[in-house]
């Protein structure tokens, strides 16, 4: 195993700091998410279309690579529960919260209310885990939350009492993965349990989807699947073997700052200086997270 081996060569300290990159790579992973799905909305495809496709291919390369490494693909029949609940609040609630928000408001509003995850990370990794809440924590989030609303001050933030609610909501059903995560890898891989966390999530998924897609759309549907879903939440998962949730959530953030420089390069999205503020902030935040 991947973790066991980086484990054994650098322990201590230096597997952490990977721990670290392992969380910054992820968050960069999860930055290309925008440029795949403004391709595919050209296709003209609905939301969850694209998330059922996307947990698919990424089944398949999970399966695949599972298999290479004479790994069990499924959990226990012990763990069913756990990985139901794990799947509805952290992948299909999720999702479902987070786009009906991006609907009924603004993606600038969505992705504001998304990335108050690390404030809830903050809590459930004291309360759960007994992570200390140290003040170069609470300065982190503090810093991330403001660069964030500097993202996104463009937008239009005049919304409802709804989309309030189902966008905070987003964040609290967003944060919950990290702590399903550092459960599930205390008994088993990580790339186990992004398998089996997506499976469920695809049963979920499919009574909503529209399974009808173009055949040019597919491409792009596989780049979804494979970089910011495999490789992203197999970083992710593994680094939350050595880092606290809490810190994991807010390195987390740097996400925002990729898909803009991102979509600068690729669509000539110019920035303002608040953005560049802003981004510049979620870094600081993230750099600050791991003291």
């Amino acid at each position: 195993m991947l973790s066991k081996h980086y484990k054994l060569k650098f322990p201590g300290t230096l597997a952490m700091k990977g721990g670290y990159l392992f969380v910054f790579l992820a968050a960069v992973m999860w930055g290309t998410l925008g440029i795949f799905a403004k391709f595919l909305y050209g296709f003209n495809l609905s939301t969850y279309t694209i998330v059922f496709y996307r947990v698919l291919f990424a089944l398949i390369f999970l399966a695949v690579y599972l298999k290479v490494r004479g790994l069990p693909l499924l959990m226990s029949k012990d763990r069913l529960p756990f990985y139901l609940g794990f799947s509805f609040f952290s992948i299909f609630l999720f999702y479902s919260l987070y786009f009906y928000t991006v609907k009924i408001s603004s993606v600038s509003f969505a992705v504001l209310m998304l990335y108050t995850a690390p404030v809830y990370s903050l809590i459930f990794g004291r309360i759960l885990f007994g992570e200390k809440l140290t003040p170069s924590k609470l300065t982190a989030v503090f810093l991330v939350i403001l660069g964030v609303l500097l993202l996104n001050l463009d937008g239009k933030l005049n919304v409802s009492k709804l989309a309030l609610l189902t966008g905070l909501a987003s964040g609290l059903t967003y944060s919950l993965y990290g702590v399903f995560v550092k459960f599930a890898v205390r008994r088993e891989e990580p790339e186990r349990v992004l398998f089996n966390v997506l499976l469920i999530g695809l049963l979920f998924l499919l009574p909503v989807t529209d399974l009808r897609v173009p055949t040019a759309a597919l491409p792009y549907l596989l780049g979804l699947a494979f970089f910011p879903t495999f490789l992203g939440y197999i970083l992710y998962n593994t680094a939350l073997k050595t880092v606290e949730v809490s810190k994991a959530s807010i390195i987390a953030t740097i996400e925002p700052v990729v898909a803009i420089i991102l979509a600068y390069f690729i669509f000539g999205e110019a920035l303002s200086l608040l953005q560049y503020l802003g981004a510049s902030l979620i870094i600081a935040g993230a750099i600050l997270a791991k003291r």
